[in-house]
């Protein structure tokens, strides 16, 4: 590995010893290390959820349908992780019909399973998250959660009516 090698300077009184490393073990350990922290590393996927977007060509765009009121129920995120819904349209909302329920539990999972089991068309049966300005991106995933745990496939994300606005603006305050 190491060898020390004596050299005599021409003077003939000293004698100067040069030290030669071999590095070659060196470079042999180097990639054992870089071996094991690859076999040893945990290769996971990141953990995503899949959403259903629509299609954008023209051609595969079903023809709109206007859903029912009580074919539908309606999620409304709010401040301070709060969940409003409805199931009204907006002649009918007002402070008395917007419930308020939280992320606890499955709560929301039993709101839709209850809502899809009093609709009319429960083929068409549809649950529409409407979030806020104020409502965080952790209570949209929660929503997206408990669709899942209810099984129910079809959902719309849409922007909250000036209507719907005005009843939950009375609440909040």
């Amino acid at each position: 590995m190491a060898e020390v090698i004596a050299q005599e300077k021409q003077g003939g009184k000293q004698k100067k010893k040069i030290i030669r490393v071999d590095m070659t073990p060196m470079v042999d350990l180097g990639f054992l290390l870089i071996t094991f922290f690859m076999f040893t590393t945990n290769f996971t996927k990141p953990n995503v959820m899949d959403l259903g977007l629509p299609a954008k060509t023209p051609e595969s765009r079903l023809p709109k349908e206007v859903i029912d009121y009580r074919n539908q129920v309606t999620f409304i995120l709010g401040k301070d992780n709060r969940v409003f819904y409805h199931q009204s349209n907006a002649t009918d909302l007002s402070t008395g019909n917007l419930k308020e329920t939280d992320f606890s539990g499955i709560k929301i999972s039993k709101i839709i399973d209850e809502a899809y089991k009093n609709a009319p068309k429960p083929q068409n049966f549809t649950v529409i998250i409407k979030p806020t300005d104020e409502a965080n991106y952790k209570n949209f995933v929660d929503m997206l959660d408990n669709l899942a745990i209810a099984k129910k496939e079809r959902y719309g994300i849409a922007d909250i009516k000036p209507w719907e606005t005005k009843v939950y603006k009375e609440l909040v305050q």
